[in-house]
């Protein structure tokens, strides 16, 4: 957030000589002007900037209340005690962490550097990543969806321009045909328009009645299945490719000690999901090829001599063939086809910053998809309900409304419950002793009606069931992700050895800030538990939710802007530094040419 308000008050000898003086005074709280005039005046602002400093550019942080405890971890002792309530708002201030740049930009800003390390961890090494990953065979593979419908695209078959992010090249026309000929709905089958990069139709059907709506929200749900069964084909076609070049499959022992054979390859990823404008869902991922270290399988190894990108490159292609059929469904008893589309772009990755596509670039090219979702098709909400579904799904309204009617549609329960006096009851036995028997299920001799161990084996069946059993409608899921128009998956994903966690990174974050001050400061000074050791202490917080939100927009207008001159700071010192060392800024994507 930008503004022009000066984050401590000056202190002026004549009217007009501040930067912000007006010329009639001010009306307190009626204006952010107003309310930042008045947080800058009281004497704690110093402190209340401080307090907030960890929330200060979120938009809507998350205020909690409560006390936080020092305690001795060998004796239990209480060693210090702080309240809220002696804290500026009475609350303690924490960011709202989403991964969204049109909900909170700071929070996705924080969140895309984060996903830049990890993504770049997995291929140059750092970060507890063994710096071998440099040598391993890696590519940046692009898998699009099949075509639903024809809509309008831009096309430019010969780049001119020197960036593609502001490229202006002429475009082809966007669906030439000679006969000019009409749908089945009487809407014209050709456009021969040259659209321009900021135009609205761009992705937008020719015509709404033949565009094949549902299959593309299923094909949005299914796409994650999809991901995993090409991954899977990959390996697989690597397992062959190693036993036709004789290298033997490797011995790992499990967790549970059991030894079995795997192959001596494998792949590990990141991939990043990004939507399309005509709402359809493709994914950018990096795969690394790996090796399987013998004692200990989460290891990351080279792979076997004689694997190389010409070979990773042949099993992602054989890998983009496959394809399979939903479930059947009372619209479409067959099912739906689920595969990837024609465009298939396979890059290899350079590490020297000299290729076409370097470590750098793509790590921030996912880095940046990360922190986005549905704004390129011009739908934003939050989760559906049965109370909110009427003001975005129409079946006879734009792209998005009739997406979103399919989610709801396609989801819906397909089965009707047999009514409750409809229903076989269970004979129940009569209280009380009866002659003696033996149970013919499991040989129990007993005098109850019921043999009480058939009874208890039944009861530990259904405790282990869970309270919310899975719903034999495979589609059910769409509704719960309609607001996403079928997508349901993570935008940012990794294998579990391709690199380090978001954890790690926070927590190696939070210990950094935590203890930056102290070099700082005097060393005769001395607090409260400044003395103990971090590992004999325990920080015991009973925190509450108090509240989403600044308390004024004044609060947030000196919070935000604050946090903004922050950052200003931060990206000059690291262009600076960067440009002393001849590099690029760390967690910035390269302009691709």
């Amino acid at each position: 957030m930008a503004s022009t308000l000066d984050l401590t008050p000056r202190t002026t000898t004549a009217r007009g000589v501040g930067s912000n003086a007006d010329t009639t005074p001010p009306v307190y709280t009626y204006t952010a002007a107003g309310s930042a005039f008045q947080r800058a005046t009281q004497p704690d602002y110093y402190g209340w900037i401080e307090h907030v400093r960890a929330a200060a550019g979120c938009t809507r942080p998350i205020r909690l209340a409560g006390q936080l405890l020092t305690i001795d971890a060998s004796t239990g002792r209480v060693l210090d005690q702080r309240h809220t309530d002696a804290m500026p708002d009475a609350a303690i201030y924490t960011a709202c962490g989403n991964r969204r740049a049109t909900v909170c930009p700071s929070c996705a800003h924080t969140y895309q550097r984060d996903a830049y390390q990890l993504l770049r961890a997995g291929l140059v090494g750092g970060k507890g990543v063994p710096d071998t990953v440099a040598t391993h065979p890696a590519v940046f593979v692009t898998f699009t969806a099949p075509s639903f419908g024809t809509v309008h695209v831009r096309a430019v078959k010969r780049h001119t321009c020197g960036n593609r992010k502001r490229c202006d090249c002429r475009p082809e026309p966007c669906h030439a045909r000679r006969d000019a000929g009409h749908c089945p709905h009487g809407q014209p089958a050709v456009c021969w328009a040259r659209h321009e990069p900021g135009d609205t139709v761009l992705g937008q059907p020719l015509c709404l009645d033949c565009y094949d709506h549902a299959h593309q929200v299923v094909w949005n749900l299914y796409s994650g299945e999809l991901w995993h069964r090409t991954k899977q084909a990959a390996e697989r076609w690597l397992a062959k490719l190693a036993r036709r070049r004789g290298i033997p499959r490797v011995e790992v022992t499990t967790a549970s000690g059991n030894t079995r054979t795997v192959p001596p390859v494998r792949l590990s990823h990141g991939k990043a999901a990004e939507f399309q404008a005509r709402a359809a869902v493709h994914f950018h991922a990096l795969v690394r090829l790996d090796g399987v270290h013998p004692t200990d399988p989460t290891a990351v190894v080279p792979p076997p001599a004689g694997f190389t990108v010409a070979d990773l490159e042949d099993a992602l292609r054989h890998a983009a063939q496959v394809a399979f059929s939903t479930p059947g469904h009372p619209d479409r008893p067959d099912g739906w086809p689920i595969a990837w589309g024609e465009q298939l772009d396979i890059r290899p990755i350079t590490l020297t910053g000299g290729g076409e596509v370097t470590d750098s670039m793509v790590a921030g090219y996912l880095a940046k998809y990360a922190t986005k979702s549905t704004e390129v098709t011009g739908h934003r909400s939050v989760r559906l309900t049965a109370d909110t579904i009427g003001d975005y799904a129409d079946p006879d309204g734009d792209h998005t409304a009739r997406l979103i009617d399919a989610c709801w549609r396609i989801g819906r329960p397909t089965g009707t419950p047999t009514p409750l006096l409809d229903r076989p009851r269970d004979p129940r036995p009569r209280p009380g002793f009866v002659q003696p028997w033996e149970c013919p299920d499991c040989g129990t001799h007993t005098r109850y009606a019921a043999c009480p161990t058939c009874v208890a084996d039944r009861q530990a069946s259904l405790d282990t069931e869970p309270t919310k059993p899975a719903t034999a409608n495979p589609y059910a899921r769409l509704r719960r992700w309609a607001h996403m128009l079928g997508f349901g998956g993570h935008f940012l994903t990794k294998a579990r050895r391709y690199s380090v966690t978001f954890q790690l990174l926070r927590d190696t974050r939070a210990a950094f800030r935590r203890h930056e001050d102290q070099d700082h400061e005097h060393l005769d000074t001395l607090r409260a538990v400044d003395h103990l050791d971090d590992d004999t202490t325990l920080i015991v917080g009973t925190l509450t939710f108090a509240g989403v939100g600044w308390h004024t927009t004044g609060d947030a207008l000196l919070a935000n802007t604050a946090a903004a001159m922050a950052r200003e700071r931060q990206a000059t010192g690291r262009e600076e530094l960067a440009h002393e060392l001849a590099t690029t800024p760390a967690g910035t994507a390269p302009a691709a040419t």
